[in-house]
């Protein structure tokens, strides 16, 4: 049997970003807020903007519905920001876009969809909401050992996360 990931098609991807670039024009990138994702800049505008600015302007919702399985597959949605569904996780269901438009409504493939969509959605999610957390904590480490000395935490409220057993502890 074999184990053959559907090949991800490097090609086709090109062309998309190509196509959408040209709809925009190269360098393009939204006057108010600087979003460069061709995805997520609205061709013909003038000025150019992107679509939250241009959702903001006209008081609209800047969220949008994401199917995570995509339609056809499962009715499950979540509330992500109008640019990053256009520019990243819409994009990445180009990837499986077959699986993703399931036109025979094969339960095989909507289980697929429902795996590849959570796992791009958990990519988006770790890369948006947990990556940033890290480069805070670590940039709030530094501050603090410059600021206050080695083992700062010591006597704190945050003593009690330190890690225990930890090989490294000097006394």
């Amino acid at each position: 049997m074999s184990r053959k990931q559907p090949q991800f098609d490097a090609i086709g991807e090109f062309q998309r970003r190509s196509k959408a670039t040209r709809r925009v024009g190269l360098n393009a990138q939204c006057v108010r807020c600087g979003e460069k994702r061709p995805e997520a800049l609205i061709p013909k505008s003038i000025p150019r903007v992107c679509a939250r600015c241009q959702r903001s302007q006209r008081r609209r919702r800047v969220t949008d519905q994401h199917h995570i399985a995509g339609k056809s597959n499962s009715p499950i949605t979540i509330s992500i920001p109008v640019n990053d569904h256009r520019a990243e996780l819409s994009t990445a269901q180009h990837r499986w876009l077959k699986t993703l438009e399931n036109r025979d409504g094969c339960p095989l493939l909507a289980g697929a969809a429902c795996i590849r969509g959570f796992v791009d959605t958990a990519h988006y999610c770790m890369r948006v909401l947990l990556l940033p957390i890290a480069d805070m904590l670590e940039f709030l480490s530094a501050q603090l050992l410059k600021n206050r000395g080695r083992r700062w935490w010591l006597k704190t409220d945050l003593e009690r996360f330190a890690p225990k057993g930890n090989s490294n502890e000097k006394q």
